[in-house]
């Protein structure tokens, strides 16, 4: 059995997918997550201490980074809208950007309370849709 370039370099790429970081989206959307998520807990000691009266712009700031975060994943959605045509685990990380739930939550910034979740749901439903058409166009 031979295997040409082609499948050579998508195994390749779905080992690095599933064991690391990954490459190409697959990283974009892992370090988005990895880097916007836990930042909350610096923004919070920056809150601490600065001034109060810019607690709110820093804040502001913070608020506003969850929502390009999120953009993100709708536009690697966008570039990517079929499951077929996505590198190995993109759906998986599509996915996890509803963990942009917890720091809404924290800091009570309700537009990625309802973003983060529904985009997930979003990611699932389509998946499951693409899913279900594709078995009854075998049939």
């Amino acid at each position: 059995m031979t295997m040409d370039l082609y499948s050579a370099q998508r195994i390749a790429e779905a080992e690095a997918a599933r064991t690391g970081i990954g490459t190409g989206p697959n990283r974009r959307l892992r370090l988005t997550l990895f880097i916007g998520m836990p930042l909350f807990l610096p923004v919070l000691g920056i809150m601490i201490l600065v001034p109060k009266s810019l607690m709110n712009d820093v804040l502001y700031v913070y608020k506003a980074g969850i929502v390009g975060c999120l953009l993100h994943y709708v536009w690697v959605f966008v570039k990517y809208p079929r499951h077929a045509d996505r590198p190995p685990y993109l759906t998986r990380d599509l996915a996890m950007g509803g963990g942009f739930f917890l720091p809404s939550l924290f800091f009570g910034f309700w537009p990625g309370m309802i973003a983060a979740p529904a985009w997930a749901l979003f990611v699932g439903v389509a998946y499951a849709v693409e899913l279900t058409r594709g078995r009854n166009e075998h049939r």
